[in-house]
């Protein structure tokens, strides 16, 4: 990078990280901005980098030799790997500044000036390396709700209010952000939002990512984030979860509240949910997913293949198909087997299921506890095990994502959960 040159911080979220020697270790989360004590431009300090479980990591501006629209290329492969946490003088730029209600100035003259929300931030180096803010990004605020205002750049020394109270943000340019994002990574982004922010950007996401994101965080916030919509959205965005997931959430709310949710949401949605909180916490029953992908006997395995390669379905779920009588919602008729996609692969597209079954493995039971269905998973190496009641109907199937979840700590998806040897990572 040559001095002059201008980079845009918002733009860096979500490219990768790479050492001298290429290889990857990390991604781009944000860009943190030193306020300075005088009325000159704050310092970009450097980058926060997003590494193995969900770590962010402080990467000092001096480390980067490169970035562009492809990449950011460090240094030096050693690097600190202690937590980041923002110092009171540092500001994140997709965190606290990106969509900031501002003031533009104008060029010459003492008018109104322009209002706009922040798109972005630009970044230039000075003759003494350091990387100042010289540019932001600004979309003008037409105060239409069907009119978009055009973007614009401007000087720094011409922004008003990029330091301003929170509630001068928006949500707009940081949703388009997060929505490149797996829910993951978006719910991992959202808990290091401020409460307010996190819950104004949440409401704001649709009902399907939504529901994807907070299958991805800690109860905690899902609880938060769920009682802070009103009713009407809440019950909208459970029917948009897994089932199982959707049980477990609302297990974490009041009885009364339960109640109105579950009233609230559509009665076909609503009934495999209330199936599932009937279980024993722990048990295969209050693990298990009741929407496997279950087909009858004389479904083609071209019909099966199709069928598993929906894209809303997981990776766990569609590792596998689940062969009943009818019918075939759960509870199904008269459970006869899995049929592994491997399997799937191997066989003529017009061969039928009923003869390819594997009825061998003996199906759990809803009052199984989890450590058996841990040992029996681990001692067949299986992704997914069906779930039966007395009369051999198929109830649903416990997922290994699942048993991991409710195996490890409560507070695993938690990332204020850390260790006490996590220490502030910036210079």
């Amino acid at each position: 990078m040559t001095m002059g040159t201008r980079v845009y911080l918002a733009r860096l979220a979500g490219l990768g990280v790479f050492d001298p020697n290429g290889d990857r270790v990390g991604r781009v989360r944000d860009a943190v901005v030193r306020l300075r004590t005088t009325n000159r431009p704050p310092q970009v300090v450097g980058l926060v980098a997003e590494m193995a479980l969900r770590r962010r990591i402080f990467l000092p501006i001096g480390r980067v030799t490169s970035m562009d629209a492809e990449a950011v290329v460090l240094n030096t492969g050693t690097l600190n790997l202690r937590r980041f946490e923002k110092r009171p003088n540092e500001l994140l730029v997709v965190e606290d500044l990106l969509d900031r209600r501002v003031m533009v100035k104008p060029e010459t003259g003492d008018g109104p000036g322009t209002q706009g929300n922040v798109v972005d931030i630009g970044m230039e180096q000075n003759r003494s390396n350091e990387w100042l803010v010289t540019r932001v990004a600004v979309r003008e605020h037409t105060g239409r709700l069907a009119r978009r205002g055009h973007v614009f750049q401007a000087e720094y020394e011409r922004i008003r209010n990029l330091f301003g109270p929170t509630d001068t943000q928006g949500t707009s340019n940081l949703l388009a952000l997060l929505e490149q994002m797996r829910p993951a990574d978006m719910a991992n982004a959202l808990q290091d939002l401020p409460d307010a922010r996190r819950n104004e950007v949440a409401a704001a996401l649709s009902d399907r990512t939504l529901a994807d994101v907070l299958e991805e965080l800690p109860e905690h916030d899902q609880v938060e984030i769920l009682v802070r919509l009103d009713r009407e959205r809440a019950a909208d965005v459970l029917e948009r979860m897994d089932p199982d997931d959707a049980a477990d959430l609302l297990a974490e709310l009041p009885k009364t509240e339960q109640t109105v949710l579950l009233d609230l949401m559509e009665p076909e949605e609503a009934a495999p949910v209330r199936q599932l909180m009937d279980y024993q916490q722990g048990t295969a029953g209050s693990l298990m997913t009741s929407e496997p992908v279950i087909l009858t006997p004389d479904v083609t395995v071209a019909e099966a293949l199709a069928r598993i390669r929906e894209p809303e379905l997981s990776p766990v779920v569609a590792a596998q198909v689940f062969v009943a009588r009818a019918p075939s919602a759960t509870p199904t008729g008269k459970y006869l087997g899995m049929v592994h996609f491997q399997r799937l692969l191997r066989e003529p597209p017009a061969s039928i299921l009923g003869g390819l079954v594997d009825s061998d493995l003996e199906p759990l039971r809803p009052e199984a506890t989890l450590a058996e269905v841990t040992k029996r998973m681990a001692t067949y190496d299986l992704v997914s095990m069906p779930v039966v009641d007395n009369s051999h109907r198929l109830l649903g199937a416990v997922t290994v994502d699942d048993v991991l979840d409710h195996s490890l700590p409560r507070d695993w998806r938690d990332r204020d959960a850390a260790g006490a040897d996590d220490q502030q990572a910036s210079p």
